[in-house]
């Protein structure tokens, strides 16, 4: 005869990746589904940054801050505006009027001229409190429900730095251009070759760090646009550090829908590349 456990009030009520949550589901699954599963215990006093690049958001900014404030996860979030001209900084200036909700601090901070991705990262690096900094995009092409995976080798203590991957293959992602996916691959293979590295999506969004980390990289950091990915990588192979990759979803959009990546920063990619990895 079998018998099935009944979950307490308490563990119920758990809020998701708490001790009670977390030991449920491991005296019901066992250690190693949960693992395969990404069910562990985030410690309640962690606070995750998370840092937000916003270029002409209007349409999306709304909805892309709601869904990482359901993230069960305690947070401040870096609103690094770089010279929006649509309306999102109409829509910053309320956000910043709006009752603080616990566990999600919201800072909104304005580039009077736009200087790129990478220019607004810095920004936002440089103001970061907590003890690990994770990058997202204010479109919704990167889902933040994808938080707690991406963090549980740092939370865990088996890495520094985690990349989220576009390509490894188990998760969806919308098909869109053919080119820009060869362009990653050969612009991947070769920040691989001479980071030693084995990536498979340099080019990601979602780079994950340890504060300390991020910290010791920040003060060397120059690229002002998308030219930030292959430097930021490169210095990160220089220190050594334990990185992890793990799969991700991702909902690419068109150019008409707002993409801004071109052709030009495939080509300063290039330069970057080889620029990070032979010279500091």
């Amino acid at each position: 005869m079998t018998t099935t456990m009944v979950p307490s009030v308490a563990e119920l009520n758990a809020v998701p990746y708490s001790v009670a949550w977390f030991d449920y589901y491991r005296r019901t699954l066992g250690d190693g589904v949960c693992r395969q599963l990404g069910i562990y215990h985030i410690p309640a006093d962690l606070l995750l940054s998370v840092v937000v690049p916003v270029y002409n958001e209007r349409n999306t900014l709304r909805d892309i801050l709601q869904r990482i404030k359901e993230v069960p996860i305690r947070k401040e979030i870096i609103l690094v505006d770089d010279g929006s001209k649509d309306g999102t900084r109409d829509i910053l200036a309320q956000i910043e009027t709006e009752p603080v909700e616990e566990g999600n601090v919201v800072r909104v901070i304005y580039h009077q001229k736009n200087t790129g991705k990478g220019g607004a990262l810095r920004t936002g690096f440089a103001e970061a409190k907590g003890d690990i900094v994770i990058i997202q995009d204010a479109d919704l092409e990167y889902d933040p429900a994808e938080f707690p995976r991406l963090l549980q080798p740092i939370v865990e203590g088996k890495a520094d730095v985690v990349f989220g991957s576009r390509f490894l293959g188990d998760y969806s992602h919308r098909v869109l251009y053919y080119r820009h996916y060869l362009a990653n691959q050969v612009l991947t293979t070769l920040s691989n070759w001479f980071s030693n590295l084995n990536l498979t999506d340099m080019e990601t969004c979602y780079k994950v760090f340890k504060a300390d980390v991020l910290k010791e990289i920040l003060p060397t950091l120059r690229q002002n646009r998308f030219g930030f990915e292959p430097e930021i990588t490169a210095k990160v192979a220089r220190l050594k550090v334990r990185v992890y990759e793990l799969s991700i979803s991702y909902s690419g959009r068109t150019y008409e829908e707002g993409k801004h990546i071109g052709w030009k920063d495939g080509v300063k990619a290039l330069y970057c590349i080889v620029r990070y990895s032979l010279f500091k």
